[in-house]
């Protein structure tokens, strides 16, 4: 159902806005995209307009992407039965070839093109252009599942200050020419630090931090990284959440102004925090 807004409706928005516009202006939003935003083609176009909105309006925005249901689509249709270890994807040459091409390639591609559509100017590149993730093996029971070893951050400053939305595909590297699978999550907090970034938002499946899993109204608004530590003992972070939350807490520690969990599946939920009063999902802070 559309909603029919007046012109004086209308002002009133842009002028609740405008505070917000000042804030971010010429700072760095360092946005880490994938889960169900990225699978569903409606969703996907109002994200991208979401960051050309803000990329017109003077905000440096970094796009870092993941891609795993289409990596699974691949080797499924290559006849490769996907593997995890405690949520991470077992990694053999094959598989690393296959995350390299669907990442690096279609993906990041597919997302650089939707962007130029809605008016932006972007240029895709992965971890391994100018070495931006060094990386070596995490664990080898892994494979070539990857730990960032250092970020060398220039190749996306010199996209930055040339005015260009970097898209990042999270494929590592290292000295002597392997490629490394890494977590979405891991390779944004370590980019957003490198960035010195004012906000890193993570796209998302569900609301934020529930106090109750199964209460999406039980959502917490904002916590600490000592509150982090302290709702993991209680059992309120818990499972695949607890990951998420430690790289929040990483990208806090390495310099990141704040950190935003928030539920990709919502339209236009990147503007709701950035531009509006409500907000949304849980923000961590350095406390």
């Amino acid at each position: 159902m559309s909603i029919e807004f007046s012109n004086a409706q209308r002002a009133e928005v842009l002028t609740e806005a405008l505070p917000y516009i000042k804030r971010y202006t010429g700072k760095i939003v360092v946005v880490k995209y994938g889960g169900n935003a990225m699978i569903n083609e409606d969703l996907k176009m109002q994200v991208m307009e979401d960051i050309v909105l803000l990329w017109l309006i003077g905000v440096k925005v970094v796009l870092v992407h993941g891609g795993g249901p289409e990596i699974n689509d691949l080797m499924n249709r290559l006849g490769k039965k996907a593997e995890f270890v405690d949520g991470l994807r077992v990694t053999d040459k094959e598989t690393v070839d296959i995350v390299q091409m669907v990442l690096a390639g279609k993906v990041n591609k597919t997302l650089v093109n939707l962007l130029e559509m809605k008016g932006g100017r972007a240029m895709g590149i992965s971890g391994m252009d100018g070495m931006l993730i060094e990386s070596r093996i995490k664990d080898e029971r892994l494979g070539y599942v990857g730990e960032i070893t250092k970020i060398n951050i220039a190749p996306v400053t010199d996209l930055l200050e040339k005015g260009y939305i970097p898209v990042i595909s999270t494929v590592g590297c290292d000295r002597e020419g392997n490629t490394y699978n890494i977590n979405g999550d891991t390779a944004a907090a370590h980019i957003a630090g490198a960035l010195s970034a004012e906000r890193l938002i993570m796209m998302t499946d569900i609301a934020g931090v529930l106090r109750d899993k199964d209460d999406p109204s039980s959502l917490i608004p904002e916590i600490t990284v000592s509150d982090a530590e302290k709702l993991k003992v209680e059992g309120i972070i818990s499972g695949g959440m607890i990951p998420k939350v430690d790289c929040c807490v990483e990208a806090i520690r390495e310099g990141v102004e704040n950190v935003i969990i928030m539920d990709g599946r919502v339209p236009h939920s990147i503007l709701m925090e950035l531009l509006t009063d409500e907000g949304a999902g849980t923000m961590v802070t350095g406390g």
